[in-house]
């Protein structure tokens, strides 16, 4: 039996910027359904979540790469829950040359990026579909405008994203379900991927902004319905003039500053 409260449902929510969704879902209200890898202390954030804005917090930590696993957790979910907008946040990526990023690092970018994703978003629809209004947002990337070298697998799974969602907003039209596309740019959710923004000096905080404020900004286009969301003003300008440059520029002015990146990662 499904309880009549209304939720939001959040992939990759234990750290960064799934997180903050949950935080500023929670204080506008929303009941929320967490999940999130092993090991990110759910339960610490469900339980002060709840304190704190007196929501209902559900949340399952488990590899969203295991399908098998997923579908039940999915079915599970839905046999309890009315899930009336999803974010689909969890994701991957990595800077290294690609002869030195290993088969398995490969595979789970494509399998978190886009597999699960796709299983997430086709189990819920006929679900979301149940409401009046409902909502589905996704996290692609800044990256996905253009390919880029030494990332080359996780430009490309943001650039699925892109593509899929857009064109399931179009088809989902006048159904009442909205889909928005999210692209950030960089953001210092942790230790590595701050030290490789600061390495890159001014350059790499262009178009820098907390996770608050992007979450902030991404939930406000979605509640508006908007297709397209660029949090920032410079990101904006930047997506702008990148799109008047031809393709082997933009490239190779891209990749020139992303290889600079490979001393800082792990």
């Amino acid at each position: 039996m499904m309880k009549p409260t209304k939720y939001t449902m959040i992939t990759g929510a234990s750290s960064g910027l799934g997180k903050e969704f949950a935080r500023q879902c929670a204080a506008m209200g929303r009941n929320l359904i967490l999940m999130a890898l092993p090991g990110g202390n759910m339960f610490s954030l469900a339980e002060s979540l709840e304190l704190e804005y007196e929501v209902d917090v559900r949340f399952f930590e488990f590899d969203m790469t295991n399908t098998a696993l997923l579908q039940q957790t999915l079915g599970e979910v839905m046999s309890q829950y009315q899930v009336d907008f999803l974010i689909n946040n969890a994701g991957i990526g990595g800077t290294s040359a690609i002869t030195d990023t290993s088969l398995e690092r490969i595979d789970s970018i494509i399998q978190l990026n886009i597999r699960s994703t796709v299983i997430v978003t086709r189990m819920l629809i006929p679900h979301l579909l149940q409401h009046k209004e409902s909502y589905i947002m996704n996290i692609a990337s800044m990256a996905a405008f253009t390919p880029i070298a030494y990332k080359t697998v996780y430009p490309a799974s943001k650039a699925f994203i892109s593509s899929f969602f857009l064109g399931l907003r179009e088809e989902l039209s006048g159904t009442g379900l909205f889909v928005s596309v999210v692209y950030p740019g960089p953001i210092m959710t942790n230790s590595h991927t701050s030290r490789r923004i600061i390495g890159q000096g001014f350059k790499g905080k262009m178009g820098l902004l907390n996770t608050s404020e992007i979450a902030a900004i991404a939930l406000k286009g979605t509640f508006s319905k908007c297709r397209v969301i660029i949090p920032g003003l410079m990101n904006r300008i930047n997506h702008t003039l990148m799109q008047l440059l031809p393709l082997s520029f933009k490239l190779k002015l891209v990749s020139r500053e992303v290889k600079k990146e490979i001393q800082f990662t792990i």
